[in-house]
């Protein structure tokens, strides 16, 4: 797609000569006069302008603020015919000052293919710009702070893949541990998609029960089966136009996946009973905390399935492998929670600080979230102190009971669900009712704690 070039300047020739030079990779409009600049403000906004600081009825860098102020993205290249060097650099100076992304002389070995690669840089800046500023409404929609929640280069990589594959109707698989950020990067992809309009319909997959999933997902006619008493319009449908998002996929039951795999491909879903099938349009998002390959060993996850969803793979690392995200990631929790208590905290004490960052996370940002939220109700002062946390000074890497990185009860209690877990061979609906609580419940809590079943 071609940039957009405003060229203003009262010198034919000059005109003449960078629309030459510029036509062949550009669209190119020209002004001859401030006057005529008036009148193009009010039209659409170009890429860049190359504005000549004389001008019969104006001075160019009286001008500039009032074209930045108008158009606030497009960047200016301001054009004199100064004839000493000193009085260049002046005029350069007081250009940049005032918002010009780069200074030329007309009169003193004119190159053009330097002007050429002026203008490409100016034209990139400024696109960059508009998508960084697109990037970061999207965030602080998300993170409810306009801090910079993501630091750290891989998460930099990660967030800049997600910007470029947005746009695209392309199935996306998110993996990494329990409380990474999965479902935030989903919310990305949708915010920043041309769905962004529709909704983003969220499944844990591992949370439905498997008698009923399939009639989640694809809906059921009345009669079905036993409790069928209406039509059910199933999570396709409820997605249509949006983006549908399939949390942990690889705890959806085999014989499922086979049947979502042949609504990927045809892009039509047939409600559960039904006897006639309806297009589908929806964008599939997927995650999972496994490891996909070793998912496809262990036959949680049909291989053929895999590769249909993970045309394009993003992987979130741990936090304890982005250590520049936490404090990042700490004071934008802090600000929101202290703001949601009515309190007003300024921030994070050296030393606590420093155990917050030293802690290795086993529950990544979901945990950190909840232990800042802790903190700033239980916090007595101005500042969150070391004392005000529940974590310990350092943490080893995670063993099989995980208990140090939690408060000590909660330590107990995942250490329990660890145990049974192993005892009933990885069963859930068993280690539940073994561990008298619900099934619901215990999903929540293998995810909060991140345990690896």
């Amino acid at each position: 797609m071609k940039g957009n070039v405003l060229i203003v300047d009262d010198e034919q020739d000059w005109r003449n000569t960078l629309t030459t030079l510029l036509a062949e990779h550009y669209q190119v409009a020209t002004a001859e006069n401030g006057a005529a600049l008036q009148k193009a403000l009010a039209q659409g906004q170009p890429d860049l302008v190359l504005l000549d600081v004389k001008l019969p009825d104006a001075d160019g860098l009286d001008l500039l603020p009032q074209l930045k102020k108008h158009w606030p993205d497009t960047q200016v290249i301001v054009l004199t015919g100064a004839p000493t060097e000193d009085e260049a650099i002046s005029w350069a100076v007081e250009a940049i000052k005032r918002g010009a992304f780069n200074f030329l002389r007309k009169n003193v070995q004119f190159d053009g293919e330097k002007l050429l690669a002026d203008v490409q840089n100016a034209i990139e800046h400024r696109r960059q710009n508009e998508e960084a500023s697109t990037l970061r409404r999207a965030l602080e929609t998300m993170s409810g702070t306009p801090s910079p929640i993501f630091q750290s280069a891989a998460m930099r990589d990660v967030v800049r893949t997600t910007e470029r594959i947005a746009a695209s109707d392309v199935t996306v698989l998110i993996t990494g541990e329990s409380g990474t950020g999965k479902e935030v990067i989903a919310d990305l992809l949708h915010a920043l998609s041309a769905r962004s309009k529709g909704q983003i319909i969220k499944v844990n997959c591992a949370a439905l029960p498997r008698e009923l999933i399939e009639s989640e997902l694809f809906g059921s006619v009345r009669g079905a089966f036993t409790g069928a008493h209406a039509d059910r319009e199933g999570l396709f449908r409820q997605a249509e136009g949006g983006t549908l998002l399939l949390d942990e996929i690889s705890e959806m039951p085999v014989d499922t996946q086979s049947k979502l795999l042949r609504v990927l491909q045809d892009q039509e879903v047939r409600p559960v009973g039904g006897k006639t099938s309806y297009k589908t349009n929806c964008r599939i998002i997927a995650s999972t905390n496994r490891t996909p390959q070793e998912a496809i060993q262990d036959g949680k996850l049909r291989e053929d399935l895999f590769y249909r969803i993970s045309a394009i793979s993003v992987h979130l690392p741990p936090l304890r492998e982005r250590r520049e995200d936490i404090l990042p990631l700490a004071n934008a929790f802090l600000k929101r929670f202290a703001a949601q208590a009515n309190r007003t905290l300024t921030g994070f004490r050296p030393a606590a600080i420093e155990r917050l960052t030293a802690f290795d996370w086993p529950g990544n940002v979901r945990q950190l979230q909840n232990e800042v939220q802790r903190a700033v109700l239980l916090c007595e002062g101005a500042e969150i102190d070391a004392s005000d946390l529940s974590i310990s000074q350092t943490r080893s890497a995670a063993g099989d009971t995980g208990d140090t990185s939690f408060t000590l009860l909660e330590g107990v209690e995942r250490n329990a669900i660890v145990q049974m877990l192993k005892a009933t061979g990885g069963n859930k609906l068993e280690t539940a009712k073994r561990l008298g609580i619900g099934r619901q419940t215990l999903y929540n809590k293998i995810k909060a704690y991140g345990i690896e079943v």
